[in-house]
């Protein structure tokens, strides 16, 4: 049995093999176009790659003759600490663990989930880009010195910004027009991506089970469902907790014990979207449930604290609503 430590770049792979004994039998520098060749070499052999932006398709390819893991780069750097780093020592290390059977896994998911994931990160990437040009015109307002309490963005305002009151120039008016230009055709793309999502996720039990809580809507039941992927992966409701990062980092030290911030671990956008949709549920749709828990949280910390809490109860609402699958019942709330 080979065992073998893949370090993956964008255009090829260093890889280091170890026999049984921990021996090195090769180190070699392979394009990520001939991995297919290399790994039949070794077919049979157990093998490790990190996770990166690359990885599926090179975890595709290895799979069809090797054992392959992914390894969690978080806990890999934690194990991994020498002063002097390359992808040589890398590619060994990642070898040695997996000979040792110590890879901290990360989770790989099948196509189907990859695709709604590509689908949902791509629209909250595109929400993101409008953003930053909307702060751009914002930004050329401030720099006028526009004191202004409407938002640039609507119809009649459209008409504002246009006339010539506002004193902004050749150069102010032109990057506005320019702003607004893509504003508009990043709008016109996000909505295609919605209705591609909203298509989605209304074929999916899943999403549906979600859609029953207040404040969830079609593109945050899929991005939770897509980020989560296999709920039955999980036994508990604390190790979603804990894959979001939403997890309170516990120190212990004799007898003392002490919760300071979240680990803030794993998906950030799972981490990000329960928060979204906690501050729906609790300021616009008055959930009761986690509104009462929000409430009186607040009134002990402050909003911030109490949010995350809040979505960290939703997050543990959503497990046991999708392996149960149940609707949206949280107790002392039904008529």
């Amino acid at each position: 049995m080979y065992h073998l430590g893949i370090d993956v770049h964008k255009r090829d792979s260093y890889i280091a093999v170890l026999d049984d004994d921990g021996d090195v039998v090769e180190e070699v520098r392979v394009e990520n176009a001939n991995l297919d060749d290399f790994a039949q070499q070794y077919a049979g052999s157990e093998a490790a790659i990190e996770a990166t932006s690359n990885y599926y398709t090179i975890y595709d390819t290895l799979s069809h003759h090797l054992d392959v893991v992914v390894a969690d780069p978080y806990q890999t750097k934690a194990i991994d600490s020498p002063e002097v780093k390359n992808d040589r020592l890398d590619a060994k290390l990642l070898a040695q663990l997996r000979r040792a059977g110590m890879i901290a896994e990360s989770y790989v998911p099948p196509d189907e989930i990859r695709e709604r994931r590509a689908l949902v990160r791509g629209r909250k990437r595109l929400v993101e880009k409008r953003t930053d040009f909307k702060n751009e015109v914002h930004a050329v307002l401030d720099h006028h010195g526009i004191e202004y309490s409407w938002s640039p963005f609507s119809k009649e305002s459209r008409e504002i910004l246009a006339g010539e009151d506002l004193s902004l120039g050749i150069v102010g008016e032109s990057l506005i027009e320019s702003y607004l230009t893509v504003i508009d055709e990043l709008t016109d793309q996000i909505q295609r991506l919605e209705d591609v999502i909203e298509d989605c996720a209304a074929s999916l039990e899943g999403t549906q089970l979600l859609m029953t809580i207040p404040g969830v809507s079609f593109y945050s039941s899929l991005l939770i469902t897509a980020e989560i992927g296999e709920i039955d992966r999980f036994d508990a409701a604390k190790q979603v907790v804990s894959y979001a990062g939403l997890d309170p980092v516990v120190r212990e030290s004799g007898d003392s014990r002490t919760e300071g911030g979240i680990s803030k671990h794993g998906s950030g956008d799972l981490r990000w979207i329960p928060v979204q949709c906690a501050n729906v549920a609790v300021n616009r749709c008055n959930d009761p449930y986690l509104g009462r828990f929000y409430a009186r949280l607040k009134r002990r910390k402050n909003h911030q604290i109490a949010i995350v809490a809040t979505a960290r109860k939703l997050l543990v609402s959503i497990y046991h609503m999708l392996t149960r699958k149940e609707t949206y019942d949280p107790p002392g709330v039904s008529a």
